[in-house]
C-alpha cells in the first residue's frame, strides 16, 4: 500500500544532485517508507517500535525521516522486530521466509529456513 505523494519542489531540487547522490536519496526514502508501511499493517507506533528496538523515539524519528544513512544492522534489527524484509535482495527471493519469534525474555529468535544446495557438474 504505497500511497507517498510526490513534492514537485523536491523533484525540482533532485534534478540538480548527482545520479549517486539522487539514488541514495531513493533508497533511504524507500526503507523509510516501506518501515512505515509495516508500521501501519502492524498497528504499531514509532514509540511502540523505539521500545522494541531498545532505541528513543528521537533515533527512530530521525531514522524514518527518509535521509538517514542506515547500517545493515539497524536495517536488519528493524527486520526482526517487524517480523518482515525492509530491503529484498535476489537472494531474500529465492528463500523461504523465516519465522521469528521472542522468548520470555524478549529475545528474538529466528528460525532459519533449510538450505537446499545445488549439486555442482
Amino acid at each position: 500500500m504505497n500511497t507517498h505523494k510526490v513534492n514537485p519542489i523536491m523533484e525540482e531540487c533532485r534534478k540538480l544532485i548527482t545520479p549517486e547522490i539522487q539514488k541514495q536519496v531513493d533508497l533511504c526514502v524507500s526503507i523509510a517508507n516501506r518501515v512505515y508501511d509495516l508500521l501501519e499493517e502492524r498497528g504499531m507506533t514509532q514509540r511502540d517500535f523505539a521500545r522494541a528496538l531498545g532505541k528513543t523515539e528521537t533515533e527512530v524519528s530521525r531514522w524514518l525521516c527518509g535521509t538517514h544513512n542506515l547500517t545493515i544492522a539497524t536495517i536488519a534489527k528493524m527486520s526482526i522486530v517487524l517480523n518482515d524484509d525492509i530491503i529484498v535482495t535476489t537472494f531474500t527471493q529465492k528463500q523461504e521466509p523465516r519465522q521469528y519469534s521472542q522468548d520470555e525474555r524478549g529475545t528474538t529468535m529466528v528460525a532459519e529456513p533449510q538450505k537446499k544446495y545445488r549439486k555442482r557438474k
